[in-house]
C-alpha cells in the first residue's frame, strides 16, 4: 500500500462493462522527501487509480497495486492495477533516526 495526493479525474467514453461505477483518479504518489517535508507535494510519477470512495482533488488517498488492486471486484475481474483502498485524514510521519536523535536528547538533522 502507497500513499498519493489526488490530482485529477480521467473521464472514460468507453469502458469495460466490469468497471461501470467506477472513477478513475490521477494520483501522485507521495515520497518519503515529501513526507517529511509535509509541503502538500507527492514527488512520485502519476497514475490512473480506480476508485470508489469519491476523495476530492488534493486529499492524501492510500492505494494497493497489482492483484489486490481488483479484489474489489471479485467474484468478478476487472481489468485494474491500481485502487484506492482508503482515504487519509492525517499522517504522523518520523523520518528513520529522528527517533534515535529524540530519545538522546538531540536535535534532529533536517534535510
Amino acid at each position: 500500500m502507497r500513499l498519493g495526493i489526488v490530482r485529477g479525474k480521467v473521464v472514460l467514453s468507453v469502458s469495460d462493462p466490469s468497471l461501470i461505477g467506477t472513477r478513475f483518479l490521477i494520483v501522485e504518489p507521495v515520497t518519503a522527501r515529501a513526507l517529511a517535508a509535509q509541503d502538500g507535494t507527492g514527488g512520485g510519477k502519476q497514475l490512473i487509480v480506480a476508485d470508489h470512495l469519491a476523495p476530492a482533488e488534493g486529499q492524501m488517498i492510500a492505494f494497493v497495486e497489482g492483484r489486490e488492486a481488483a479484489n474489489p471486484y471479485w467474484p468478478g475481474r476487472a481489468p485494474v492495477d491500481a485502487y484506492c483502498s482508503l482515504l487519509v485524514d492525517a499522517v504522523d510521519y518520523h523520518p528513520p533516526g529522528a527517533d534515535a536523535d529524540l530519545v538522546k536528547g538531540r536535535t534532529p538533522k533536517t534535510g
